[in-house]
């Protein structure tokens, strides 16, 4: 799988070509040098890719990951572990707000539906 082109690669890994760019653009993703006008990718930068797309639908976000990209897999365990708990802290918080809402708009949803007169007490909700 060497001698890639972004295309190729984007293919590859699963996203698109415009994801690989801004991928790079951010430093995530090595920017090979040109052979001619086109850049050739290898084995190596599909799996980086992988990883970048795995760590995000683990919640990572892009500067995180590019953390996760910089620390050494041996050495800097604590360091990464320490890194995962701040976003499993990071998510829960965000599930107690999706949990808040959801529960919020349930309550509107069965107000809305009970039949009573006036304004929908979901669009009240939103305008103030």
């Amino acid at each position: 799988m060497a001698n890639l082109t972004i295309a190729r690669l984007a293919q590859a890994a699963d996203v698109g070509v415009e994801t690989v760019r801004y991928y790079q653009r951010r430093g995530l993703l090595d920017v090979p040098p040109s052979a001619g006008a086109i850049r050739r990718y290898g084995e190596p930068d599909v799996q980086r890719l992988r990883f970048i797309r795995s760590a995000q639908a683990s919640g990572f976000t892009l500067e995180e990951i590019g953390q996760l990209l910089a620390f050494d897999p041996v050495t800097d365990r604590p360091s990464i572990r320490a890194l995962a708990e701040q976003r499993i802290t990071a998510l829960d918080a965000q599930i107690r707000q999706l949990q808040q809402s959801r529960s919020a708009l349930v309550r509107l949803a069965g107000e809305c539906g009970s039949g009573s007169a006036g304004p929908c007490p979901i669009l009240e909700a939103f305008e103030s």
